[in-house]
């Protein structure tokens, strides 16, 4: 391999001239006696000079000939031109300190920890990959591949005909929604991040527990979270909302409304109104994140906040886990007046949308193959599920209690506080499970006692294989808990 050359910046003699062979040896010279060429460095060839000066390759040439005859330069066949040693006036120094790495943010505790090699994935959100479209994702990748005029530029809002089929989904549902008011992202994640990025009031309220990704995001931008208690098992408490809200009159309320990650819990219709009617009266604005709502079977869709609340709610969803995860396609609709802003939120962070995963998504969508997909996937999903309730009924002890979505990828299972989460964990993947941390989905000590577990990602029987060993190592941890609580009575009897 031919050693890397040496730039030159040749400048002309009479500024705005043609640059002649005098100028390049003169540069050269000055560049020997500086030291900037030192001995046996490789100078350009003579086709790039003549390119980035736009010379002939006779005047080039000629100049470096006289370089030869006046022993400051040496050619070598096959290799090219370089600096005499002997015509080096001054050494060439090396660098002999590096520069310092940049100071970086610890990596955030969720990102710390992945499942290890050969253990069962039992908390993940994702879906198995044995059940989503791949051959025919495939198939609308190389048939927009073949389109003529395929699109070289990016659009800055998203692929146009993509956000006119989001928007006649979304007005299926019930919400007014038109093509100029969506922004598509790449997932859901980036519509959280272009909102936080955007929002003047610089503090939101969000579920505790929360989406563990969102809140690291919003923390990243130096947003002030104000956590807002959620209890899966006992209902949305409102009213402990209201005084928090009041108190800290955040600009922004961050609500995961179906299937609600970590819990999975859905906000009861009752419970979207009343969210609705304290935004009105305490000043603070709705980003909703709806990434469930069509994991539900026989494609039955539960009213959302953006439906009953009208167009000043942000929404949120995205077809990424239901689709094909590495595909990355999600979206965020917002007031046309508003759109400009997170648009360019949007350009600050990935400048446009990236057309090929767009445009096979819009394939998809228009041959029909979204709808068909759901209606499979919620078939294999309500099999696992039954599965899932099936086994924890039978395996679980008493005390153990879990969420029952209905829908979506995953349940909570929660334990006794006896139990120690972290030693359970690690005695789980000892044997095989890994389940993740849920510590950082709270805020301050969690009131919930446990993690998710993933029907939608594991078949039927590694899914039960799993649940046994959780039962087992269960009943094992809590039995030990309740005889460590027991008063040592033997010394009361003698």
């Amino acid at each position: 391999m031919k050693a890397p050359y040496f730039s030159l910046q040749v400048q002309a003699a009479q500024p705005g001239r043609r640059v002649a062979a005098r100028d390049i040896v003169d540069c050269v010279l000055a560049g020997v006696r500086a030291g900037h060429l030192p001995g046996g460095g490789r100078l350009p060839p003579v086709r790039v000079l003549e390119r980035q000066l736009g010379l002939s390759k006779n005047t080039v040439q000629a100049a470096y000939d006289e370089l030869v005859a006046r022993g400051v330069l040496e050619t070598r066949e096959r290799e090219g031109v370089f600096v005499a040693k002997a015509a080096a006036a001054a050494p060439f120094i090396e660098p002999k300190a590096e520069p310092p790495l940049p100071r970086m943010r610890p990596v955030p505790g969720l990102f710390r920890r992945a499942p290890p090699a050969g253990s069962i994935a039992l908390s993940t959100v994702l879906i198995d990959p044995e059940l989503l479209p791949r051959e025919r994702v495939a198939d609308c990748i190389r048939s927009v591949l073949r389109t003529p005029g395929m699109q070289s530029l990016y659009d800055y809002q998203g692929h146009p005909h993509l956000r006119e089929l989001i928007a006649a989904r979304l007005r299926a549902r019930g919400m007014n929604v038109t093509a100029g008011e969506v922004i598509t992202t790449v997932g859901s994640q980036q519509a959280l991040d272009i909102v936080a990025r955007a929002v003047d009031v610089r503090r939101i309220a969000l579920e505790n527990p929360v989406y563990a990704h969102a809140r690291c995001l919003f923390e990243s931008h130096e947003l002030e979270l104000v956590p807002l208690p959620l209890d899966p098992f006992g209902g949305l408490p409102l009213d402990e909302w209201e005084p928090i809200l009041e108190r800290t009159r955040p600009g922004l309320v961050y609500a995961i409304t179906s299937f609600q990650n970590p819990t999975g819990y859905s906000y009861r219709t009752h419970e979207l109104v009343r969210l609705l009617e304290l935004a009105s009266s305490l000043g603070f604005s709705l980003l909703e994140d709806d990434w469930g709502s069509d994991m539900l079977s026989d494609s039955e869709m539960r009213p959302s906040l953006r439906a009953l609340g009208g167009e000043h709610v942000l929404y949120v969803n995205s077809f990424t886990k239901k689709l094909l995860p590495s595909l990355r396609v999600g979206f965020v609709v917002a007031p046309e007046p508003l759109v400009p802003t997170l648009v360019a939120q949007k350009r600050l962070s990935t400048l446009g949308s990236p057309w090929l995963p767009e445009a096979a998504l819009t394939e998809f969508l228009d041959r029909g193959y979204y709808d068909s997909h759901l209606a499979e996937l919620h078939d294999a999903l309500d099999t696992r599920y039954r599965v899932c309730l099936d086994a924890l009924r039978e395996l679980m002890p008493e005390e153990v209690r879990w969420t029952t979505p209905g829908g979506g990828p995953t349940l909570w299972l929660d334990f006794p506080p006896r139990l120690a989460l972290k030693p359970f964990a690690e005695r789980l993947l000892a044997r095989g499970i890994f389940v993740e941390d849920s510590e950082s989905a709270f805020f301050g000590r969690p009131h919930l006692n446990g993690f998710r577990v993933s029907y939608a990602y594991l078949p039927e029987a590694k899914l039960r294989h799993a649940l046994e060993i959780v039962a087992d190592e269960a009943k094992s941890a809590l039995g030990r808990a309740k005889g460590a609580e027991q008063p040592d009575v033997s010394a009361l009897k003698t």
